[in-house]
């Protein structure tokens, strides 16, 4: 997976892209972080019912293992077989090393005990300062402790213990936070400095393999979500412990997630990042770029970029909802608003707290505040030129990689019959 640099001559990242909270912060007194923008009209969207299309392109009674053979098909493009477990020992290997400006050690994972701590530290850091996440999660618990007070709270991949703490101010009768990595220590500290050790348990390991003292939860807690919903995400493990520890009548806190799609135009920076590797000082890297295409790339999109209406590709009900629903196959219809070029389909989620007084969520799309997860970008190897109200339909496939289940892969059937533009493909992606 790529990321973006965030530099301002990029011509659609305009002034206060990167900036929008320093003159609109969120105060505790808020009702949600972001939901006030909504993305999609209330005609496109609805929060935790998904929209059904008529498109023969996507065959929903497909089974895991359809899904699985789907991504057999393009292992000819050079390091398309690894995965994120890869990059680990051999970040070189990454197309994104070679045109980043920044120290190697900053965008591998280091093998040394001290650069994991200083990794974890940055990771805390970024989701902290998201004030967004942080806030709503806020927000939910402070606005509705009728649901934790005196009640049994499991925090499942705790970092630095915020939303325990969050739990145990709002009258929770005890947390069990648990956290796998170093950061579980420094939890540790931070709840005893704050004087909630007798309410908050930190408990360092992995949720499959620790012993919890208590039979039952009330509540399951936890910030699972990755890029594009799902890379890199924790949810199986929310499902382990719903599963295992939450009481019938419990509660998950958040309990809806919904991923969406929408294209752009964005043709300097496809050009700039994509399109060099075609000649570089003369020379024919294009094997690069068939890579670089391969990598889904996260970053903040303006929302003067969006040629098309957003839709709905798939709702998630983590209270009820199996590990394998996470792979899935969604087909989609995106109707042009005005005439541009598309160069590339964007991916965003929801998540929503809908057992709150009043439904509380927040949004990572590109007319949102911007969050920590930004959006997901995946170029199209064709330029479609699209008129308004012409569709380009097709469909999505999502499948955790056989090799790395914390890896997605993601396959994209789409077709487009314009005026000035007829086109049908298929295109793979691997976020890694």
């Amino acid at each position: 997976m790529a990321r973006r640099e965030s530099h301002s001559h990029h011509p659609h990242h305009h002034q206060g892209t990167h900036t929008r909270f320093e003159d609109e912060q969120i105060e505790e007194a808020t009702e949600s972080s972001n939901l006030e923008d909504p993305m999609c009209d209330a005609d496109e969207s609805t929060i935790g019912q998904d929209k059904a299309i008529d498109d023969t392109m996507c065959e929903p009674g497909e089974s895991d293992k359809d899904i699985a053979r789907s991504f057999e098909l393009d292992d000819s493009v050079i390091g398309s077989d690894k995965t994120s477990a890869d990059y680990y020992f051999d970040s070189y290997s990454h197309f994104g090393i070679h045109e980043v400006s920044v120290p190697l050690w900053m965008l591998s994972f280091s093998i040394t005990s001290v650069m994991h701590s200083f990794y974890n530290y940055m990771i805390s850091v970024e989701m902290l300062k998201d004030v967004v996440r942080t806030k709503t999660y806020q927000n939910v618990i402070y606005k509705n402790k009728f649901l934790f007070k005196n009640k049994v709270v499991l925090d499942v991949g705790a970092g630095t213990g915020i939303l325990s703490l969050f739990c145990a101010k709002a009258g929770a009768k005890h947390v069990y936070a648990v956290e796998c990595s170093h950061m579980a220590d420094m939890a540790k500290e931070i709840v005893e400095v704050n004087g909630f050790s007798d309410v908050i348990t930190v408990m360092k390991g992995k949720v499959e393999e620790i012993v919890l003292p208590v039979a039952q939860v009330d509540i399951i807690i936890s910030e699972w979500m990755g890029y594009f919903l799902l890379f890199e995400n924790m949810l199986n493990t929310v499902l382990y412990a719903r599963d295992k520890w939450l009481v019938n009548d419990g509660i998950v806190l958040p309990d809806k997630a919904s991923l969406y799609l929408t294209a752009i135009e964005d043709a300097e920076y496809k050009e700039d990042k994509i399109e060099f590797w075609n000649s570089v000082y003369g020379f024919d890297m294009s094997c690069i770029k068939k890579q670089a295409m391969m990598e889904p790339l996260v970053d903040t999109v303006d929302q003067n970029q969006i040629v098309t209406n957003c839709q709905l590709l798939k709702t998630m009900d983590i209270s009820k909802m199996a590990p394998g629903d996470a792979s899935f196959t969604a087909p989609f219809k995106l109707v042009a608003s005005r005439d541009d070029y598309i160069h590339a389909l964007v991916a965003y989620f929801d998540v929503s707290f809908t057992k709150c007084h009043k439904l509380t969520g927040f949004s990572t799309g590109p007319r949102s505040r911007a969050t920590h997860w930004k959006q997901t970008v995946l170029y199209l190897e064709d330029v479609l030129t699209i008129c308004e109200g012409e569709t380009v339909v097709g469909s999505m496939t999502v499948a955790q990689n056989k090799k790395n289940p914390r890896d997605v892969d993601i396959m994209i059937k789409y077709s487009f019959n314009g005026q000035r533009c007829q086109v049908s493909r298929t295109q793979y992606y691997k976020m890694r």
